[in-house]
């Protein structure tokens, strides 16, 4: 089976992904950002023993047993924190299945930061799925909660369902027809969060856009994803407006369309950021049926195998550099191939 990140969801043409994340603590431990490395080894313990409890393929992996060229794979899928992988007090681990649409972080921000993940726009399921398996652990951990505040977290804005719901979203036609910070002052109106494919503090990349709940106490988790899926309906009616807009002018669109897709096919070398960007392109030319040599798979391997560490997993070697533009283009010339 395809692991979710190359698989095509609902709405994929404008929502890449969807992520449900609860972050969960056990009572009497200090939180991570305080306790000590015994206290550290003794959560690691705990959750390594219940881990074959909990299910669904899990595998219990220690964040130093992994290579730093694995770490930041996981990074670029979105998997893992930028954080938590250059993690340097060795506390970190993962519980993690084969299609890796299930990863927990263990001794991140919290204890737990339980994820799951699916392509496309899958809120409900996801959190379906998500409070599925926090149930099975709840029943094996005490966590830390009070009676009126909810869930106790590290950080306080996640105190309550310590619920963050995101949608990783693509908006090149709302960024063409200069609409996008119109569009992304009205969802801060709506309070919600907007930021780069890394997270909080990080910038969009080729047009890719990451929104999620920034509420979580007095909200019930069903009223977080009916909240988020009416402003992301929203955005895609927006975005596929924009992009009819753009249609009725076709030979200029279907010229940069082009201009993208000949210079990601032909070019002898390119950088991560300049394959990301005429990735955008040659996306939503696909996505328009503009581009007829690529389909919604290829579009995803492009994705993730443009990705430096990715890049590196996929060819079996480290790369450096230069070398690392070069073997980039070679494999896009193989992926669009094949």
């Amino acid at each position: 089976m395809l692991n979710w990140y190359l698989q095509n969801g609902k709405d994929s043409d404008v929502v890449i992904s969807s992520r449900i994340r609860l972050a969960r603590n056990i009572a009497d431990v200090p939180f991570p950002i305080k306790f000590s490395e015994e206290q550290s080894i003794n959560v690691l313990n705990k959750i390594k023993d219940i881990t074959p409890s909990i299910g669904y393929g899990l595998k219990f992996i220690k964040l130093n047993d992994l290579d730093d060229i694995t770490k930041i794979s996981l990074v670029e899928k979105h998997i893992i924190s930028p954080e938590f992988a250059i993690n340097k007090k060795n506390q970190g681990a993962i519980l993690i299945n084969e299609e890796e649409n299930i990863c927990i972080m263990i001794n991140e921000e919290d204890h737990i930061h339980l994820q799951v993940f699916a392509s496309g726009l899958e809120l409900e399921n996801l959190k379906n799925l998500a409070i599925e398996i926090d149930e099975k652990i709840s029943q094996m951990l005490n966590y830390a909660s009070n009676e009126n505040y909810g869930f106790l977290t590290s950080c306080p804005t996640n105190v309550g369902t310590a619920m963050k719901a995101s949608v990783m979203i693509h908006l090149p036609a709302l960024t063409m027809t200069e609409n996008i910070n119109k569009i992304l002052n009205i969802i801060n109106g709506f309070g919600m969060n907007i930021h780069g494919i890394y997270g909080e503090g990080t910038q969009s990349q080729g047009d890719i856009y990451q929104i999620s709940n920034n509420q979580t106490l007095g909200l019930t988790e069903n009223d977080i994803i009916k909240n988020l899926n009416v402003i992301i309906e929203k955005i895609i009616e927006q975005e596929r407006i924009a992009r009819k807009y753009l249609a009725k002018n076709s030979i200029d669109l279907e010229d940069r369309i082009y201009r993208a897709y000949g210079t990601l096919a032909y070019a002898t070398k390119l950088s991560t950021n300049e394959a990301r960007k005429l990735l955008s392109y040659v996306k939503l030319g696909t996505d328009l049926g503009i581009i007829k040599e690529l389909d919604d798979s290829k579009i995803s391997k492009l994705y993730l195998y443009v990705q430096p560490a990715n890049l590196q997993k996929y060819v079996g070697k480290k790369l450096e550099g230069y070398e690392t533009e070069i073997k980039r283009s070679e494999i896009i010339k193989e992926i669009i191939k094949s």
